[in-house]
């Protein structure tokens, strides 16, 4: 039987409105964009770890740390409105067509979770390639729960409860049903469903749940501040 060709993809585009040049910014003394790069490199099951960028700068500061980069993403799949879907499909056919083989397995690991851990992502390969699934996502389990204490806003200006008449069901918040945030620690995923789907989670979706200490998504600068915080904190 032969070996599956699982390739990971960094998507690294330049503009970023939370924090300018986000994926570039220094944390722990080398790029964020560095981290995910280490992190795949460091994945026994992973077979290339190919960074998608629109800028220059990122793609040299990917490859000194390990990368390849055999293409330049066109602009307009790295707007604030482009859809990732589109990149990652991008990604996929560019590589298919510059090593002139198949992806069997796809992974993402978005630059924005620095502390994923090499067992996170080879449990989500295991995930995958154990179950009869289109994609294998990551989660964390939510502070906040739809059916006990998150409320929205009705037609008339009032509060209520996100799924109406669950307040009467469940008075601790252990009873309610356990939902889970998605994070970006690893995305692992067939390739023809990747490039036949309209949306990731239109299929077959599994999850690997990750703990909160390496589930840190870097969106904004206080998110950024907590991770350099958290750094420091762990190297004492």
């Amino acid at each position: 039987m032969n070996k599956k060709n699982i390739v990971c993809f960094i998507f690294a585009r330049k503009g970023s409105k939370g924090i300018p040049n986000k994926n570039i910014q220094i944390l722990d003394n080398i790029p964020l964009i560095a981290h995910s790069i280490k992190a795949g490199l460091d994945s026994p099951s992973i077979d290339h770890v190919i960074v998608s960028t629109d800028s220059q700068k990122i793609a040299d500061i990917a490859l000194k740390f390990g990368a390849e980069v055999p293409f330049i993403r066109p602009k307009e799949l790295a707007q604030d409105n482009s859809n990732e879907l589109d990149a990652w499909k991008h990604g996929i056919k560019l590589y298919e067509q510059y090593y002139k083989k198949n992806i069997d397995v796809f992974i993402s690991l978005p630059p924005t979770a620095p502390f994923r851990s090499t067992e996170d992502i080879e449990n989500c390969i295991k995930e995958f390639n154990n179950q009869d699934c289109d994609i294998v996502i990551t989660v964390k389990e939510a502070k906040n729960n739809p059916y006990f204490n998150m409320v929205k806003n009705n037609s008339l200006g009032f509060s209520e409860i996100v799924i109406p008449g669950s307040e009467r069901s469940f008075f601790r918040r252990q009873d309610a049903p356990k939902v889970f945030d998605m994070t970006t620690v690893a995305y692992v995923a067939d390739t023809r469903y990747i490039l036949n789907s309209n949306g990731i989670l239109q299929g077959k979706v599994k999850s690997v749940v990750i703990p909160d200490d390496r589930a840190l998504d870097i969106d904004n600068i206080i998110d950024f501040q907590f991770a350099k915080f958290l750094k420091e904190k762990n190297k004492k």
